[in-house]
């Protein structure tokens, strides 16, 4: 199957709106005591949930009557060295159909090397990077039958750069033909760690290909050192880079990330309903991607 399939392919994208929340087990009960209205979608990463059946499977078909599902690979290693683990992909391809889920997404990195990093390295900004990874993401279209999206991910050194970051990012999208997980705080974590203005950043992606965005708290470890740990609320200035998306984009359908610490639900209803909030003038306005593949 060629990967120019899916400029036409029918996209469930679309169907997104509003605020998302990261499922965790942890939020398994919570969410099924309360079913909170404000909640328009959960994510899952698929690798965690694959083959899981009994007591944890039944509460997560239960929710799913409810919300609809998005997915968030952790282990493909798009950039990484190994080949890629196709076999897992036809499980993912199985899980996602199983759960009608409306995105794929993976991070645009690596993270194994003949075992698992446990962590997203960097691919290189360069020209050979650019055609490895491309290769790359067409194959997993083609086995998973879809368009993927992509997260551009926080990073702290960028070993043997020829390009900036956003050249790089948007050379990887406009080969690959794919679709683009717009993580907001990355953005605004890259831009203290590496110096460069995180709105120019933002505005320069091509809003026609981001399907949904990421939003999550971080680590201040000095005025120029941030680490994304997605265990703390999300602050002023990443919602405030969040506002300039939704206004450039559109009320692009946004997810809450809490991976650590994660607090009580009424506590992440409050940031939801903050990201509803700041949707709310937008919400008129079509998103770009949803404009572009309605039109498909």
């Amino acid at each position: 199957m060629s990967s120019s399939t899916f400029k036409t392919k029918p996209a469930r994208q679309r169907t997104l709106h509003g605020a998302g929340l990261g499922l965790r087990r942890a939020l398994l009960g919570p969410l099924a005591d309360q079913l909170p209205e404000q909640i328009s979608f959960l994510e899952v990463a698929p690798d965690n949930w694959i083959n899981v059946g009994g007591r944890y499977g039944k509460k997560l078909a239960e929710l799913l009557e409810h919300y609809p599902l998005i997915c968030h690979g952790l282990s493909l290693s798009l950039g990484g060295p190994a080949p890629l683990d196709e076999e897992f992909l036809r499980q993912t391809r199985a899980f996602i159909a199983k759960h009608d889920a409306r995105v794929y997404s993976e991070h645009l990195s690596y993270c194994s090397d003949g075992g698992h990093l446990y962590n997203l390295m960097p691919i290189p900004f360069t020209e050979d990077a650019i055609h490895y990874v491309v290769g790359r993401i067409k194959h997993v279209q083609d086995i998973l039958e879809q368009r993927i999206a992509i997260e551009n991910i926080s990073y702290y050194a960028a070993p043997a750069q020829e390009m900036d970051e956003i050249d790089f990012i948007n050379a990887v999208l406009e080969e690959a033909d794919c679709d683009l997980l717009l993580d907001i705080n990355n953005i605004y974590v890259n831009s203290i760690n590496h110096s460069y203005n995180a709105e120019k950043f933002l505005l320069a992606l091509p809003a026609e290909r981001v399907t949904h965005c990421h939003i999550a708290g971080h680590l201040k470890y000095a005025e120029d050192l941030r680490v994304d740990t997605h265990a703390s609320p999300v602050i002023d200035p990443v919602w405030d880079l969040a506002a300039v998306a939704y206004k450039n984009f559109g009320a692009l359908p946004t997810l809450l990330e809490r991976d650590f610490n994660v607090p009580p639900l009424e506590v992440l209803l409050e940031e939801i309903d903050h990201i509803i909030e700041l949707q709310a003038p937008y919400a008129v306005k079509t998103p770009v991607a949803a404009e572009r593949r309605a039109a498909s």
